[in-house]
């Protein structure tokens, strides 16, 4: 449901930071503003790095398997462990 114009609070002409935007749109609705909203064009470079690393087969299959179990991708569950063995290595 939109809110009457009235009601909401005006978007800041400015954010002095991207947090500062994200704190605003985390408790607004895009949709209450749609209104004020207008088609842009934009162009965006995506920098994505691929790292190889060699398994040895049945250990491949396994997190396969336990990934599956999980609902989540092979990658994804290796970022995952990965992430918690090294942070527990720095504390």
């Amino acid at each position: 449901m939109e809110k009457n114009k009235k009601d909401r609070e005006p978007i800041p002409e400015h954010f002095a930071t991207l947090r500062e935007a994200g704190a605003f749109w985390d408790t607004h609705d895009l949709a209450d503003y749609w209104d004020v909203t207008e088609d842009v064009e934009a162009e965006v470079k995506l920098e994505h790095r691929t790292y190889l690393f060699a398994l040895a087969p049945d250990l491949a299959e396994r997190l396969a398997q336990r990934a599956a179990q999980q609902g989540l991708s092979a990658e994804t569950l290796i970022n995952l462990w990965m992430s918690e063995k090294l942070s527990d290595r720095a504390a």
